[in-house]
């Protein structure tokens, strides 16, 4: 069974830095591709990163060269740093494992203004 866990939320001023963290057990996290989403209140839940097996990234218009998504193998943990935050990036943010289609809890991002 794939249990996937974010951690590293929290509330930050507007222009400050977050990084989040996504450790994965029961899969490997350099085998499949990996996802950051977020969901804000009454909003559907939307992508904002993705990093693939062969280490490929793809990342929403609205958080390109602001938010980096990256993989540590040997911790089988999948990261994104937010840089630059915005009140408009304030969210629950979640992990998704593409090849189980598992989703953890997800984590609480609030930016200030």
């Amino acid at each position: 069974q794939v249990h996937v866990v974010e951690s590293g939320g929290g509330l930050v001023q507007a222009g400050g830095s977050l990084r989040l963290s996504c450790l994965v057990s029961g899969s490997i996290v350099s085998l499949y591709a990996m996802g950051w989403y977020r969901q804000a209140p009454g909003k559907q839940r939307d992508m904002v990163a993705i990093i693939t097996s062969g280490g490929s990234t793809n990342y929403a218009d609205s958080v390109k060269g602001r938010f980096t998504i990256s993989r540590d193998n040997a911790k089988n943990t999948v990261y994104l740093q937010m840089n630059s935050l915005k009140p408009e990036d304030t969210a629950v943010y979640y992990c998704h494992s593409f090849g189980s289609n598992s989703w953890g809890q997800g984590t609480q991002v609030t930016v200030s203004s």
